[in-house]
């Protein structure tokens, strides 16, 4: 998702979901223990959430936590900090894992583009830039198309200039993939949609708008 899921998106991922236990995982955001608590409040009567939180050190049985939810919820922030982390602890190979075994992988913003082989990132500063990511998704992504003023130009440019190609999500925006093909494009706001971007320019790509 291109930007924090609203309530018409949230039940969208939750819908696309074998069942209801979602595992919310806030590396990226610095594991905010009051956003995590936000987290819980909101989900309340919606699905059964536990959280991952990696500081001091994360629990045992790490991987059979996340193989027992029927979605990963990962959050925006530092995509940088969020993928060492998953790194040093080998919860990259454990989403890999759970990918393949038919757990539904979501997230907004650094949880968009963490699942893709390239991603545009502000992880290192307020410049934007190219990043490695995990590698799940084919291609690369950009969140916040239409919500930051330089994704757009730069996402382009650097796509222009041998970025892999790929997609790019404006906020209030959910791409569904199954496997590594793109499924669907919904919105929760009309006049929001995601586009496909290539060496030639940008492409709109057909999106639902939800009711």
């Amino acid at each position: 998702m291109g930007g924090v899921p609203d309530d018409t998106l949230l039940e969208y991922m939750l819908g696309l979901a074998p069942g209801r236990r979602l595992l919310y995982v806030p590396t990226a955001g610095v594991e905010d223990p009051a956003r995590t608590v936000w987290w819980y409040e909101r989900l309340r009567g919606r699905a059964e959430m536990t959280h991952l939180h990696f500081f001091p050190w994360p629990p045992s049985g790490l991987g059979e936590l996340a193989l027992d939810h029927d979605v990963i919820l990962v959050t925006g922030g530092s995509t940088a900090n969020a993928l060492a982390i998953w790194r040093t602890h080998g919860f990259d190979e454990i989403l890999r894992r759970a990918w393949e075994q038919g757990v539904l992988l979501a997230g907004w913003s650094a949880g968009m583009i963490c699942w893709f082989e390239q991603g545009v990132t502000d992880s290192f500063g307020p410049e934007l830039a190219p990043m490695e990511c995990l590698g799940f998704l084919p291609g690369s992504a950009c969140p916040h198309y239409d919500g930051e003023e330089q994704r757009r130009p730069v996402y382009t440019r650097l796509v222009a200039e041998g970025l892999p190609p790929g997609v790019a999500a404006d906020d209030d925006v959910a791409l569904h993939y199954i496997g590594t093909e793109l499924r669907e494009v919904v919105s929760s706001r009309e006049g929001a949609a995601a586009y496909r971007v290539g060496a030639d320019g940008e492409r709109v790509l057909e999106t639902r708008v939800l009711s």
